[in-house]
């Protein structure tokens, strides 16, 4: 989904009228600078003699469960996310090699003013539709629109600083942002608007889901599909921006297909019998003793370590603060207490794994050590709404184990931050408030994968008073529950930017906690952080950039609204060898799907069987 606004800086951060031209360029990015010329003729990561053709199979790994619905902008039914990446063109498009810059596609310019309060994309005359009609000015208008509108609230917040989309003519679309918005990302954010085709909705209702494969733009079209189960991507021969200098090399498959599995376990059977082609594992125990398979010792299935540059991700337990008995910062603190990291690493993780601290783990923007003076500026006017400790103390990083699965210490601290909390401990052993009520934590997820994990936990907690149970449902049930926040703990990893940006509005914003089905799972809704995400996207220099995210991250991890997992700075994955590759993977990105290509001649050495 996606990201968004509120405020501190805004009077000083509002840029005064300037009389210099406008600047048009190929592309955009953040700070200004950008790595590829007008003229470039590929990217670098890209292979431009990638042969065309064959199949890509492999599992969805964004969703474990099923789809009921072939429309991905929608809250209502559950829909492949694969529908929006593969068939739906934006204007502009990311390199994989830079941190936030993007380039023409749908639009072949992009101007701006030096303030960028408004940006205006020209778009290429040949662009098309896959129903061969042209894309137009009023498609990108009627996009931006009906999305804001009718698409799943995370939209609403995402494009909240864009005023209005409006049509100059056939070929000219400008953004005018809201006043007082801080733009620095906003034409990123504009150039990424999915295209839709308005003449295809006339007469349908947008807001209902539905199986009837919509009109796209992209480089697929929705081609064999069952729903909970396949759905196949067919690449568009006539598709008109197949040689563009930001697609050569990309989208070498004849056909993509995402399998859905109900089961982690069963996936993973289905992979080693050659059910489906391409494996990316995220389970440590299986990486290390469950690739003991013959496809594995006679070189048919391929098992590396790629290197991943992002950011690590928010990987953890994350707590919801809407749930009354989660409310207190001290009873999150001592919950998190009681997860044994060092033990878990050691003894179900085969020491693959190091203990997440920050929000933006893996990346030099993390908080370290006491604040600076440039973060006290910031954090200082925001104590009514953060922990005094933000200003004094050290990033909070999460307490040490010996990993020998004995910890006392933890569990005495856990204990005293509960009794301080109001949480005593009774005749009974379990911890009550002083209305009687029992201290009581579910824990939910969709898979049984992560029991090994969640149950020593468990055990854990129940020596300090608390009563938690792990709650294993459904797929379509889990993803119910997720849109409504109907959880107390749940499991997920949340991606993190390069140059984070909106996208923190999303994650982390008042707005984003009071709305359904966003990412801002734990609903942390605190003015502080609402003004300090507000400086993220307001900096104008990369160094001030730097000190508002360090800050960000600071009072994040001071008010505890996860329990930090673990992390590792790449892709852990399994194909059979069917597959060709550039020589040079992509640092932002895993760049598997739009940038290998089939090889017949690899394909007939490892036998027309594909099962191990």
């Amino acid at each position: 989904m996606i990201r968004f606004l509120a405020g501190l800086l805004a009077a000083a951060l509002l840029a005064a009228p300037t009389c210099a031209e406008p600047v048009t360029a190929h592309g955009v990015s953040a700070f200004g600078g950008l790595k590829y010329p007008p003229d470039f003729a590929h990217f670098a990561y890209a292979d431009p003699d990638a042969p065309k053709g064959g199949l890509m199979r492999t599992r969805s790994t964004f969703a474990m469960g099923t789809f009921d619905s072939l429309n991905p902008f929608i809250m209502k039914g559950d829909s492949p996310p694969e529908i929006g990446l593969y068939t739906f063109d934006t204007l502009m498009v990311r390199a994989y090699d830079e941190p936030d810059a993007v380039y023409g596609l749908i639009a072949e310019s992009v101007t701006y003013p030096e303030d960028r309060a408004w940006v205006e994309f020209t778009l290429r005359p040949q662009a098309r539709f896959s129903d061969g009609e042209p894309v137009t000015a009023a498609d990108v208008v009627f996009s931006f629109d009906i999305l804001k509108s009718e698409g799943a609230p995370s939209y609403r917040l995402t494009y909240a600083a864009i005023e209005k989309a409006e049509a100059i003519d056939a070929r000219h679309v400008r953004f005018t942002f809201r006043e007082g918005a801080l733009t620095r990302d906003l034409p990123m954010m504009a150039a990424s608007v999915p295209v839709l085709p308005r003449h295809y909705w006339v007469g349908r209702n947008f807001a209902e889901s539905t199986l009837e494969p919509p009109v796209g733009s992209g480089p697929y079209r929705i081609g064999a599909f069952e729903p909970g189960r396949l759905i196949s991507f067919e690449r568009r021969e006539d598709y008109w921006a197949r040689d563009l200098n930001v697609n050569r090399g990309r989208w070498n498959f004849d056909r993509l297909d995402f399998e859905y599995f109900r089961d982690y376990t069963a996936a993973f059977e289905a992979f080693k019998a050659g059910a489906y082609d391409l494996h990316e594992e995220f389970y440590s125990k299986l990486w290390a003793t469950g690739y003991d398979f013959p496809a594995v010792a006679d070189g048919r299935v391929v098992m590396e370590t790629l290197p991943d540059g992002r950011p690590a991700g928010t990987q953890g337990y994350w707590f919801n603060l809407r749930r009354a008995q989660l409310s207190d910062p001290r009873v999150r603190e001592a919950l998190a207490l009681a997860f044994d990291f060092e033990w878990s690493n050691r003894a179900l993780f085969y020491g693959l794994y190091q203990r997440t601290v920050s929000f933006f783990q893996g990346s030099p923007l993390a908080a370290e050590g006491p604040p600076s003076t440039a973060e006290k500026a910031l954090l200082a006017p925001l104590l009514a709404d953060l922990p005094a400790s933000v200003m004094t103390a050290p990033a909070f990083v999460p307490s040490k184990t010996d990993g020998s699965g004995r910890m006392r210490r933890e569990l005495r601290a856990a204990g005293a931050l509960l009794d301080e909390a109001g949480w005593k401990v009774g005749a009974d052993g379990k911890r009550r408030n002083a209305s009687g009520e029992v201290l009581r934590i579910e824990i939910l997820d969709d898979s049984p994968t992560f029991e090994r994990i969640t149950g020593p936990y468990v055990k854990n907690l129940a020596q300090i008073g608390v009563e938690a149970v792990m709650r294993t449902v459904d797929a379509a049930q889990y993803q119910e529950r997720m849109k409504n926040y109907d959880f107390d703990v749940t499991i997920a990893r949340l991606p993190m930017q390069p140059t984070p940006g909106v996208e923190l509005w999303n994650l982390f914003g008042s707005a984003a906690a009071a709305a359904p089905d966003t990412l801002n799972l734990s609903g942390v809704a605190n003015p502080g952080i609402d003004a300090l995400i507000e400086a993220v996207i307001g900096a104008k220099t990369a160094a001030d950039h730097a000190v508002a995210v360090s800050a960000l991250d600071r009072a994040l991890r001071a008010l505890h609204i996860w329990v930090p997992q673990w992390s590792k700075a790449s892709h852990t994955v399994a194909w059979w060898d069917r597959y060709g590759r550039p020589r040079t993977k992509p640092p932002y990105e895993r760049g598997i799907i739009d940038l290998w290509w089939f090889d017949p001649v690899r394909d007939a050495a490892i036998g027309a069987g594909r099962g191990g």
